[in-house]
């Protein structure tokens, strides 16, 4: 054991600092032997420079078992969170927790994207045009230039009352793009500059997955100046690395990008050299050439994905979706002369003329064939939007994360050390079996050996054996029949009548989440019961109002609800799952990663579909018990998981808790909760 691994352990013992500190704040404090043995791990690897996955089961305390060894280590520290949200809880609660708790002055530093910050230039230009004559966008900006003046750090997550969704967030905050660097007024009082500044001289960094990874790709929000000289990388919630960095590693380009390309033209020609270039006719030719290229698909499906994998998406013709291309291509060109003529005459138009480059290089992109080892796709809305992204990050980890010579393809100890900087992986699900494949595979780590990679299993202290149940529904239909939807809806509306509300009810699709949340909406108007259904409000607000005291209501959601959810005690005891989510089939990622695999001689089904249901399906299964005291009843619609053998694999993926086989016994299981939430 290590010297810093033994310097944890006295931390969190018995009478150590954690102990000391939650009883100074009243606070109860009790050792957990998971929580030590992943705070052990994590330190060990920190103390000899080597690596370190650890899927840490829900109420482990995953977050106290890193930041511990982290902080005793005196390494600078970047730390990345899967949200804005627990980013935030991290910097502002979890972190200054421990510091105080250990005694140990440490300068800590909160660093987020662009767009979360308030952009002063953008602001002023917003409040002298025409949004401020809007009633609601006035109002609003009146709100936040109120707000400006108090603020020390800019960060809109700060701002009460401020929706995320507002449509006043783009008119406020700044972009890679429209950012104007140093050339720009407000330069000295930019918060992003003071943001990056702060986190330039701290000791530990909290930034987010999608900020790290967009570092990567463009190397200019700030990380990439950070990470050099830091020792050690946490990622929290780590399973959602490879989704995120494909996003980020992907190039993308949208009609939307093209249009507000076009828009920053026309105001800055307008305000800064009119007269000397035609703007409106350029803007328009641009305009004309994005609406062409959208009309060009023709009657394809709205908000779906059309597989590209030769010269043009699938059922679009070639040769005018070719014409659509090299129309962008010539008016892009036609920006750039006019961009050309008065460049040198204000900041603002360098930056327009290197966005037109940087545009006119990603159609070229699109013209020219797919790289190797990628997959394309078009995504079809109102919109279009043109991705090529890589199956995953392995390639970018193995090349910037880790040395490629440490990489032994046969697992032999390679001659050089992995690395002199400790990467540290964990979450709540990263794997189906002990290896944790899933997580490694996706991630281009399953090359390296035990001594550079520790993997660590460590269970969750609560008795899922006596606190939870599993029901499947027998006699019922299969996803694909066409009563299954409304049969799920009977099972929402019997639970959340008999717990009056406390049930959370997830989806596999918006079809889905709609036609539950309308069939419940109109069962229980007259209930005294609240339907909450995603896209009503925010993530946020809704779940704020499922958990308030003496609230019953049931919330109907999809997608991110899956995740990050934290409802303990008994405002939350059951959730309902609609169908085992394996991803769908019709996705063009999916069936790419499905063919490398067969390609392979492996089973797309049994190495990648189930692995990503099961992961999928204990993320679900983890919003249901979050506490000692939890207790609640788990139901999955899905005949499948006890009539298929893979099914199997499924339930052993979950925590072991009791299987429910009939209507009477799921009955008696509501009843007693109903019993539990009245007591109280």
């Amino acid at each position: 054991m290590t010297q810093l691994a033994q310097q944890t352990a006295r931390a969190f013992a018995p009478d150590g600092a954690l102990a000391i500190a939650a009883t100074l704040s009243k606070q109860s404090f009790q050792p957990r032997e998971g929580q030590q043995q992943m705070a052990a791990a994590i330190a060990n690897a920190i103390a000899v420079r080597s690596s370190v996955v650890v899927e840490a089961g829900t109420g482990v305390g995953k977050t106290f078992a890193y930041l511990v060894p982290a902080v005793l280590s005196g390494a600078r520290v970047v730390v990345s969170t899967a949200t804005k949200t627990l980013q935030d809880q991290l910097f502002s609660r979890d972190l200054p927790a421990v510091t105080k708790a250990l005694g140990i002055p440490v300068r800590t530093a909160l660093l987020k994207g662009r767009s979360s910050y308030l952009c002063l230039s953008r602001m002023d230009s917003a409040l002298h045009g025409s949004a401020s004559s809007e009633r609601l966008l006035g109002k609003a900006l009146a709100a936040i230039a109120r707000w400006s003046k108090t603020s020390l750090t800019g960060d809109l997550a700060e701002m009460t009352g401020l929706d995320e969704r507002s449509p006043v967030l783009p008119l406020v905050t700044s972009t890679r793009e429209n950012c104007l660097g140093s050339e720009c007024s407000k330069a000295k009082e930019c918060h992003v500059n003071l943001a990056r500044k702060e986190a330039l001289g701290a000791d530990i960094v909290v930034v987010n997955h999608h900020l790290f990874f967009a570092d990567m790709a463009v190397r200019e929000s700030g990380v990439a100046q950070i990470l050099p000289t830091a020792e050690v990388v946490i990622f929290d919630e780590a399973h959602q690395i490879n989704e995120i960095g494909v996003g980020f590693l992907a190039k993308q380009l949208s009609t939307p990008q093209l249009l507000d390309f076009g828009k920053d033209i026309l105001a800055a020609g307008l305000q800064h050299a009119r007269g000397l270039a035609d703007w409106s006719t350029v803007v328009q030719a641009l305009e004309y050439a994005t609406r062409d290229l959208r009309l060009a698909i023709g009657k394809q499906g709205y908000a779906s994905r059309l597989a590209w994998t030769a010269a043009a998406p699938e059922g679009v013709d070639g040769d005018v979706w070719l014409r659509g291309l090299q129309g962008l291509q010539e008016a892009l060109t036609q920006v750039d002369a006019a961009l050309g003529i008065v460049m040198e005459s204000n900041p603002e138009f360098t930056r327009l003329a290197e966005r037109g480059l940087e545009l006119g290089d990603l159609v070229q992109a699109f013209v020219d064939k797919a790289s190797v080892d990628s997959v394309r796709w078009l995504e079809v809305s109102a919109q279009l939007k043109l991705v090529e992204s890589p199956l995953d990050i392995a390639d970018v980890v193995k090349k910037q994360w880790f040395p490629e010579s440490a990489i032994a393809s046969n697992g032999d100890e390679p001659a050089a050390t992995v690395s002199q900087r400790s990467w540290i992986f964990t979450s709540a699900t990263l794997g189906s079996d002990d290896r944790l494949s899933w997580f490694l595979e996706g991630c281009g780590l399953q090359g390296l050996n035990e001594r550079q990679l520790g993997v660590h299993r460590v269970s969750s202290p609560f008795n899922y054996e006596v606190q939870s149940a599993l029901y499947v529904p027998s006699n019922f239909p299969k996803p694909n029949e066409p009563d299954h939807t409304d049969r799920v809806s009977q099972i929402a509306m019997e639970a959340t009548q008999t717990l009056g509300g406390r049930t959370l009810v997830l989806t596999t699709t918006l079809r889905a989440l709609r036609q539950i949340g309308e069939t419940l909406t109109e069962q229980l108007v007259d209930s005294g019961i609240a339907v909450l259904v995603q896209g009503q409000q925010s993530k946020r607000e809704l779940i704020e109002r499922f958990r308030a005291k003496d609230a019953s209501s049931v919330l109907v959601a999809s997608a991110s609800f899956w995740e990050g959810v934290d409802i303990a005690g008994d405002a939350l005891q059951c959730v309902i799952i609609d169908k085992l989510p394996f991803p769908p089939p019709g996705d063009p990622l999916v069936e790419a990663r499905s063919k490398r695999l067969e390609a392979q001689g492996r089973s797309s089904f049994n190495d990648y579909s189930i692995p990503e249901a099961a992961i999928a399906l204990k993320q679900g299964t983890g919003r249901l018990i979050r506490s000692e005291g939890d207790v609640g009843v788990l139901v999955v619609c899905d005949p499948r998981l006890v009539q298929m053998g893979y099914g199997r694999r499924l339930i052993a993926s979950l925590p072991t808790m009791p299987i429910l086989r009939t209507a009477e016994s799921w009955r008696e299981w509501l009843g007693l909760l109903r019993g539990i939430s009245a007591g109280h």
